[in-house]
């Protein structure tokens, strides 16, 4: 009432108009310009021709100024209602599209964060590697050098960013760096290709290499990422184990070998022998039988470092002085090197016992001075000296064999063991691998100390005993001549035609078997026929070992003689218990035979006799 009262001077009859003006007023404020001016002329259209024709036929100029202003107004309040809601719309807008904002802000802002952390975790577990990590371009130039490149290599990073690559590649091997830029250019990995590379202080290292490229964002190769492990120790164990094997396979060939010049040694030295015993010492073969014997004693000593390379050479094992069995022969120690070397002898006195060989301590030691002296080119020394030692509760004879010569570098002395290797010409024989295979058959150590142009020195380490040195003793006088059936069985053809011609000179009466089963199918027909059994070890059909159990359940009684060209010791060792009645080493000749079977036959006889008396 009180706005038409105000506007009554301007609005007359129109009156009807503010029925639409709250219409108006909302359609400009809700919906905008456009609809609150067409609410406006809705409004003015029935209030000036429809109600104005009731009401007042004319419109004086004062009312329609007055009325004119009023929409004038109208269209400003309009006007102004939209502004503000396009204002409040816009603000709206420009409010959603900053929140927007913001949280595409916050997700970057927490991925950076993330990113920044999984970066610190990987270049720690990248220092913390204890393989060698490095990135290099394309041309080779190092970028980056973690920790474990720094143990690995010996430089630290000062010392190797902005190096090339080559830094740490030996010589020999930099032709490798050109194939591997070469595949990481066309995108390939390089993976666990395995190689040597060089330390800071010039020691050649063995590694594992996995190089893969390093790539931008747009995929273009930039460099390479390596990573080196260190399989040195890998490496030097895998040629432990391939030493060793070879080390076996050449022992089980030098095994076998031995077995069968045994065989040969045995019907070359039996029949000389006998051929010598025919003819008598005056007669004019005998300078050329002795020295066939001599040459089947050499070649004997040949198979014994056979044997010993194989481990097999234990033959007949002594309480023995080490200094004593060197003094004794000394003098062929010397007539084997040149007479331009000068040889030394510091052997200690009443050195412990060791239980050993001495044959093949003879020739250890043969081995090594020889090895000395040929090491010096013209003029030094050869110094053999023994000595004592103790490691615990463990008391070691220690022989030592030095020399002024060449020396050795490292490269040679890993080979020196080898068979058939030497560092002065070809065909030097077992050398350095028989003195390895004695000292193993010992139970004793080597070891070598050499530098180039000032000499070597190897030195020995044998267990000791508690037990007294045995004095030699001449071997009694037997008289070879016996009687009795003697069944000898070999499986070479050779050696039963020797024996059965060495026994039948004697005296006796000698049936032969060439394997295992076909003396016990003799003795099994004849069971109280024989009065000794010459028995190989290493048969075909059925070996030494099986016979003799089938011919003691046999007749238990019967004395067996076992014959090898193995290790004494070790064969007793086995069979002890067994009930043999002794044994014979391969070669041997008539008169050491007839000597081992008179001994067998007479021994019941004479624990007969003493039972009776």
């Amino acid at each position: 009432m009180l706005l038409r009262h105000a506007l009554g001077p301007f609005l007359g009859g129109h009156y009807p108009f503010l029925l639409q003006f709250c219409a108006m007023l909302a359609a400009a404020r809700f919906l905008g310009f456009g609809p609150g001016l067409a609410a406006l002329l809705t409004a003015l259209s029935p209030s000036l021709y429809v109600l104005e024709k009731h009401s007042q036929p004319e419109l004086p100029v004062a009312r329609l100024l007055g009325f004119s202003g009023a929409v004038l107004f109208c269209l400003f309040l309009v006007w102004l209602l939209d502004r503000q809601g396009r204002m409040r719309v816009e603000v709206q807008r420009s409010t959603r599209l900053a929140e927007e904002r913001l949280e595409v802000l916050s997700i970057e802002v927490a991925q950076r964060e993330r990113d920044q952390e999984f970066a610190a975790q990987l270049r720690d577990i990248v220092e913390s590697s204890e393989d060698a990590i490095i990135s290099k371009d394309m041309n080779g130039i190092i970028r980056s050098w973690n920790d474990g490149a720094e143990r690995l290599f010996g430089y630290s990073k000062e010392e190797t960013i902005g190096q090339h690559i080559t830094l740490v590649v030996p010589e020999s091997r930099r032709h490798e760096e050109a194939g591997i830029l070469a595949r990481i250019g066309e995108g390939l990995p390089v993976k666990h290709f395995e190689t040597v590379r060089c330390r800071k202080d010039g020691r050649l290292i063995h590694v594992s290499l996995t190089i893969s490229p390093v790539r931008e964002t747009s995929g273009r190769i930039v460099g390479a990422s390596h990573i080196a492990r260190d399989i040195t120790e890998r490496m030097e164990l895998e040629e432990q184990l391939r030493q060793t094997q070879k080390l076996e396979s050449l022992g089980v060939l030098a095994g076998g070998m031995a077995h069968d010049f045994n065989n040969l040694l045995t019907g070359v030295m039996g029949n000389a022998s006998l051929i010598a015993e025919e003819l008598g010492p005056e007669s004019s073969a005998a300078p050329r039988l002795s020295e066939i014997m001599h040459a089947s004693e050499r070649a004997a000593q040949l198979v014994r470092q056979m044997l010993a390379y194989a481990g097999k050479g234990r033959f007949v094992m002594q309480h023995l002085d080490i200094s004593e069995q060197i003094a004794g022969i000394a003098p062929l120690i010397r007539t084997s090197i040149t007479p331009s070397v000068q040889l030394e002898f510091n052997l200690a006195e009443n050195l412990p016992a060791v239980e050993c060989d001495a044959s093949q301590i003879q020739q250890l030691i043969m081995n090594l001075a020889t090895n000395a002296g040929e090491a010096i080119e013209s003029h030094g020394t050869v110094t053999i000296t023994t000595s004592t030692h103790r490691t615990g509760s463990e008391r070691q004879v220690v022989i030592e064999v030095k020399d002024t010569g060449c020396g050795m570098d490292e490269t040679t002395r890993a080979r020196i063991f080898d068979p058939f290797f030497t560092t002065k010409f070809t065909g030097r024989g077992l050398g350095l691998a028989a003195v390895l295979g004695i000292i193993r058959s010992h139970n004793g150590s080597i070891s070598v100390e050499s530098t180039p142009g000032r000499g070597s020195t190897f030195t020995v380490a044998l267990p000791a005993t508690a037990q007294d040195v045995e004095p030699a003793q001449p071997d009694p006088h037997l008289e070879l001549h016996g009687a009795g059936h003697v069944l000898v069985v070999d499986d070479e053809d050779l050696v039963r035609n020797m024996a059965r011609s060495a026994l039948e000179r004697c005296g006796y009466t000698v049936e032969v078997a060439a394997d295992g089963l076909l003396a016990v199918q003799a003795v099994t027909a004849r069971p109280a026929h024989f009065d000794a059994v010459l028995l190989d070890l290493t048969m075909p059909a059925m070996n030494g070992d099986e016979a003799l159990k089938e011919i003691h359940a046999i007749r238990s009684d019967i004395p067996v003689i076992l014959s090898s060209g193995f290790s004494e010791t070790e064969a007793l060792r086995r069979f002890q218990h067994r009930g043999l009645a002794g044994f014979l080493q391969k070669p041997y000749t008539a008169s050491v035979l007839a000597r081992k079977v008179k001994q067998a036959i007479d021994r019941p006889h004479r624990a007969s006799a003493q039972a009776n008396g």
